[in-house]
């Protein structure tokens, strides 16, 4: 039986043009991770290498990988030699020509216990995934580990309450997003700090709204691109606690490992006293799977006799 709380760590890292590097810098940040109690480790989103989809290129398709390529082997080993579960994202080479954004969870044995797929794909300047991802087909999950249930979404995932709801109706008590966000350079001045604050309000809210910790684990410095100002991506990965509460938050522009306690008995007596899940409406819902509501046709009013 799962114990009643658990370590989390993020890993938050730059990455390099080296896929090789950056794997073994990643598996490095893992072990000292590892070593400050963390038992429930994640990764960045695309780790094991730049942000590629600044610009659609499709020579970028070469850094997919299959089920089982490198990264997979190299972080199942990861994960049983520290003991620890270990969430892993990667580009997932499905078939020739279908690709995937993808996160596996490795267990504290080794073992995979499954993946999941981006199901929510942006297109926007700089950020030109609808190009490389299909969007996932295996649906929001929670994954029973030796130390607890956890669901792992990814970037995007994250401006979508429905996905994290979903999430945690399937048992999760800890959401984990990998992530890869930062500012166009041009940008930051005049919109940076209410894009940042957007971002992890959005993540604070799915953790009021579900009782569940959440967590994302964000790379950090600035990853030009051909000529382009690139991205500066702003780090700031959290971890925070079912009331919103920010238990642990690194800076903007430093590699760090981010530690916090997930206490399911903390978990317990925030529903209790917030039970948003009990007060749920779910005979009330059915237009939630429509893409929009039209407003209903106004009719005249009754003649006057």
């Amino acid at each position: 039986m799962p114990p009643d709380r658990f370590t989390l760590g993020l890993v938050q890292m730059a990455m390099d043009d080296n896929s090789d590097a950056n794997r073994s810098h990643a598996l490095d940040m893992v072990a000292q991770a590892a070593q400050q109690g963390a038992q429930v480790v994640c990764l960045p989103e695309l780790f094991a290498s730049r942000y590629f989809c600044q610009r659609e290129d499709a020579a970028a398709f070469d850094h997919a990988e299959s089920f089982d390529g490198r990264t997979m082997r190299t972080c199942g080993a990861c994960a049983e030699k520290y003991g620890i579960v270990l969430v892993v994202p990667f580009f997932e080479r499905r078939a020739p020509g279908l690709y995937h954004n993808s996160v596996a969870v490795f267990d504290a044995d080794g073992v995979c216990l499954g993946h999941y797929r981006k199901m929510h794909i942006p297109d926007d300047p700089a950020y030109y995934e609808k190009f490389y991802f299909t969007p996932g087909d295996l649906g929001f999950q929670s994954f029973s580990t030796r130390f607890g249930a956890i669901a792992p979404l990814i970037c995007w995932d994250q401006w979508y309450p429905e996905a994290a709801r979903l999430a945690v109706l399937r048992g999760a008590s800890a959401l984990l997003y990998p992530t890869a966000i930062g500012w166009h350079p041009h940008e930051k001045a005049a919109y940076g700090p209410a894009q940042f604050d957007a971002w992890q309000t959005v993540q604070r809210g799915h953790a009021v709204a579900n009782g569940v910790y959440v967590a994302a684990a964000n790379r950090v410095g600035l990853e030009p691109c051909d000529g382009q100002p690139g991205i500066e991506f702003w780090g700031a990965s959290f971890i925070a606690d079912p009331q919103g509460v920010l238990l642990a938050q690194a800076s903007h522009d430093k590699e760090e490992i981010v530690l916090a306690e997930v206490d399911l008995a903390h978990l317990e007596t925030i529903r209790r006293n917030w039970p948003f899940l009990r007060d749920r409406r779910i005979d009330a819902y059915q237009g939630i799977t429509e893409r929009f509501l039209d407003a209903p046709a106004k009719t005249a009013p009754d003649a006057m006799s």
